[in-house]
């Protein structure tokens, strides 16, 4: 996937026991987990460490990135720009702010649709790609009519930019109205949604968008799969030094404040019983359950990974064995500990319908 014919042998990939999934209805083929620069690739994590982690990743069964202009301004793409030189068949994503999010530029003169466009072309430059295979939608827009934004995207991909294009915490009422308006253009919908997704926030990933997965068949790439760090127990006993909370003190001031409120002390106080679980029951630690946890999810396409050592995403990996020890037992002592698995649908009264048969 480099912009250029490139002469010299690269290492080809080998999935080795990485499990993949199609994401949400396309072709594409992803694998279980991912890898990606938010807060750490080209702020914290730089030149040589990039390349060591991203290469770490790729040969154990990882082989696609992610990445977005907004991460630190744009660094986060650049310095990913020569990690992948010694690699092939590797899948990129990248997120496009949309007009809300974007700096300060002259909006009198600078439409909506261009900042798509601009955007898309402003990435591949930082990252030294000719295309990405998913661009994302970073954040609605409500300012700006959907129709120009389907239209956008379209357009990108129409110009090789990128093969499909997917959205980003949206609502499922904004990705309905994507699709109605792609059906309507005969344009393509969006394929993907990337969201937070984690055993403390479950409402929107797994109730909210039940109809669009049923529906429309999009999958999920989750970000934050464990919480910013809470679910690794590292911060049971306090803020150790060098942790994300302890680096990212301003970025995360309103978590770290809210662990000291009773819902933060309750949440550490389920962390430490998913920590004795974890350890009593599979012999892994919170982290891995948690990840395990989340990839299980038949919605689920892909898991991303965020790392500052190697033997960091190596640890994090464990999570694909232990995806096949969660049994219905397990699932439930995890349920009983988090009380907070959202409530089904209302069905007033009606029957429940043949299981085997079409919903």
């Amino acid at each position: 996937m480099s912009p250029t014919v490139q002469t010299n042998v690269k290492v080809e990939f080998d999935p080795k026991n990485m499990p993949f999934r199609r994401l949400g209805p396309s072709g594409l083929r992803v694998p279980v987990f991912a890898f990606g620069g938010w807060l750490t690739l080209g702020q914290s994590v730089r030149g040589t460490r990039t390349k060591e982690l991203m290469k770490v990743a790729f040969e154990n069964g990882i082989n696609m990135f992610d990445t977005a202009e907004a991460y630190n301004n744009g660094e986060s793409e650049i310095d990913m720009h020569v990690a992948p030189a010694f690699i092939c068949d590797f899948r990129v994503l990248t997120m496009i702010r949309t007009v809300g999010e974007m700096p300060l530029r002259n909006l009198d003169i600078v439409v909506p649709t261009s900042f798509i466009i601009e955007g898309t072309q402003e990435s591949l430059a930082r990252l030294g790609l000719d295309y990405v295979d998913v661009i994302f939608a970073h954040r609605p827009d409500h300012s700006v009519p959907m129709e120009e934004i389907v239209r956008a995207f379209n357009f990108v991909i129409e110009q090789g930019w990128s093969f499909y294009w997917a959205t980003s915490e949206w609502s499922a009422e904004d990705i309905e109205e994507a699709f109605h308006v792609a059906t309507k253009l005969n344009l393509m919908g969006p394929i993907a949604e990337q969201c937070q997704h984690h055993m403390f926030h479950r409402e929107r990933p797994e109730k909210e968008y039940a109809k669009i997965y049923r529906k429309y068949a999009i999958g999920t790439t989750v970000w934050s799969a464990l919480a910013s760090g809470l679910l690794t127990g590292k911060y049971n006993d306090g803020i150790p030094e060098g942790s994300r909370f302890d680096i990212e003190k301003n970025f995360f001031s309103n978590t770290i404040e809210g662990l000291q409120s009773a819902e933060g002390k309750e949440k550490i106080r389920k962390v430490r019983e998913l920590t004795k679980l974890a350890k009593e029951e599979l012999d892994t630690t919170p982290a891995v359950l948690a990840l395990a946890w989340v990839a299980r999810n038949p919605n689920t396409s892909t898991v991303i990974l965020g790392a500052t050592k190697p033997e960091q995403i190596l640890e994090n990996l464990k999570a694909i064995e232990v995806m096949k020890k969660l049994t219905p037992e397990i699932l439930e002592k995890i349920e009983e500990i988090l009380g907070n698995k959202p409530d089904a649908l209302p069905t007033f009264g009606r029957p429940p319908l043949d299981l085997l048969g079409r919903l």
